[in-house]
Formats: structure tokens, sequence, C-alpha cells
């Protein structure tokens, strides 16, 4: 794949950064029933038309805009009920470098499925190390769950 920090966490769960358009022609032989993109449409390194080439191929397309600079806990809500409506499936994730996915897929990991740090950070650690914004986001959607 071409597509930066490109990682398979879960036999029914891939993520990146932006795919390019092999990597969509690619999604069918792999599987994968549905894309969920976190990036705005107007990312710089959006690939216009994702959304068509996607569901040309039969596969679900559903775009979660989270801004980089205020990720919100709803984007999360969101995020974690896409999930639960692809349960079963196979689903890519990606946003514009791989650092909201892995944000999120953290944060489901660890609130929603009750895994621990080590293995619920994967593959955000590989990653990025999470700035004072993402922190922030983190621990107040982390708190929240706890609640």
């Amino acid at each position: 794949m071409d597509a930066e920090n490109t990682y398979r966490v879960f036999d029914w769960l891939w993520t990146s950064g932006q795919l390019s358009t092999d990597d969509i022609g690619k999604l069918p032989s792999l599987g994968v029933n549905a894309v969920v993109n976190l990036a705005p449409p107007d990312a710089s390194n959006a690939l216009a038309g994702e959304a068509e080439r996607i569901t040309s191929l039969g596969i679900a397309y559903v775009q979660i805009p989270v801004a980089w600079d205020a990720p919100l806990p709803t984007d999360f809500s969101h995020f974690a009920q896409v999930l639960k409506a692809f349960e079963g499936d196979t689903v890519w994730v990606h946003c514009a470098k791989n650092m909201r996915v892995s944000a999120f897929v953290y944060l489901y990991r660890k609130c929603l499925l009750g895994e621990g740090d080590s293995e619920a950070s994967f593959p955000m650690r590989e990653i990025w190390q999470p700035n004072e914004i993402w922190q922030a986001f983190i621990s107040k959607v982390a708190w929240a769950a706890r609640s």
C-alpha cells in the first residue's frame, strides 16, 4: 500500500494515512467492506473523488471530518457508532497521516474494548506522541467513558 503509516490492527481493522488511487483498487482483494475517513475534505493531501472511487467498488464510505486542532468527543462517539454499524465487516479507517485515526483507535480499544494501555496504544505509539490538544482530547474522552 502507498498510504503512510499502514497498520493492520485486527483481522477486521486496518488503519492508515491518506489512501492513493492504487490503494483503493486493492481494497476489495483485502476484503474491505467499509472505509471511514476522519480527515476533513479540505485536508492538504485529500484525494479528489475518493468517496466515488470507493463506493463504485461496492464498498461503503463514511467521512467524519475531525478538525486537527479541535477534535470533539462527539467525533469519537460518531466513530464508535460507525464501527458498531459495521460490526462483522472488514473496515479501513484513514485520515491524512494516521494520527487522528490512531488516537481514535486507541480510545476505542481502551474505552470500549477494555484493553490495557500497552495493547490499546498500538499503532499510535508507532506513529506519534499526541500533542497537547490531542492529549486533552484523549483524556476528556477517556474520563467520560469512565463516568
